[in-house]
């Protein structure tokens, strides 16, 4: 009875180190064969990902993640109506799917839509061939609601290497980050105000700036908006979409040449 119980747990033992075994195979050929990190420096130099533009023009970017929602989105979009302002909303295929008129709207007031996934997934964490797979999904959901092309795409937790550039790239994206302190940080519990006061000064021309309409509660992000807009409309300021600060880019790399 000792020996079959002894055997049992043998062979137990070796199905789970096999399983275990395979795990660690998997994962570590997963990572290896993803490229070096590449530091911010490497890649502005090459012009595949985009923080910020560098303009004296008092232009910004407002871009919001994550949407669309049908609680927030339309209650950004009268906000950003009222200003004249234009924005990039980076959006999730598969909410585009459940709320088109809302994708419909924002197209037809004239702001961007860029790429964030069809399901928002980590971009880290996924293969370049399936990371294809889902912008392409994505994209195809786009086109098919509006009949219009999206050009930028925004990685998932803002993460980026090689694998991730190469995937956009043969898509013929750009990938957009943000400028680093010009994270709203909607997505914690601080107070809208706050958030607005802190943009406010330290913004700077050619700024890119990160708000999510969706994926929590987002009354603090309308806060925001409420004094960051008219604050820095009064500066001078006029809002724009991403692909208006690229061909601003664009045009001064032309000009260097």
């Amino acid at each position: 009875m000792k020996i079959i119980i002894l055997k049992k747990s043998i062979i137990i033992s070796t199905i789970i180190f096999f399983i275990v075994s395979s795990f660690f195979i998997v994962f570590f050929k997963f990572f290896q064969s993803r490229e070096v990190y590449k530091d911010r420096d490497f890649w502005e130099k090459t012009g595949n990902i985009v923080w910020e533009v560098n303009t004296e023009n008092k232009l910004v970017a407002l871009t919001f993640d994550d949407g669309p929602s049908p609680t927030y989105t339309e209650k950004i979009l009268d906000l950003l109506a009222m200003y004249d302002a234009h924005a990039t909303f980076f959006v999730i295929g598969s909410q585009a799917e459940k709320y088109p008129e809302i994708i419909k709207r924002e197209v037809k007031e004239g702001h961007e839509l860029g790429n964030h996934t069809y399901k928002h997934q980590e971009v880290n964490q996924t293969s370049e061939e399936d990371l294809i797979k889902d912008l392409k999904q994505a994209h195809q959901v786009i086109r098919q609601i509006t009949g219009q092309e999206m050009k930028v795409f925004r990685p998932t937790s803002g993460y980026y290497d090689g694998t991730i550039v190469a995937a956009a790239k043969s898509l013929d994206y750009t990938v957009i980050i943000w400028t680093w302190n010009q994270d709203s940080r909607d997505w914690t519990q601080q107070d809208g105000i706050s958030i607005a006061h802190r943009l406010t000064r330290i913004i700077n021309p050619g700024s890119i700036i990160l708000f999510h309409d969706q994926g929590g509660n987002r009354s603090n992000t309308i806060k925001a908006l409420h004094v960051l807009l008219p604050v820095l409309a009064e500066k001078g300021y006029r809002f724009v979409t991403v692909s208006t600060l690229l061909k601003l880019r664009q045009d001064a790399r032309n000009v260097i040449k």
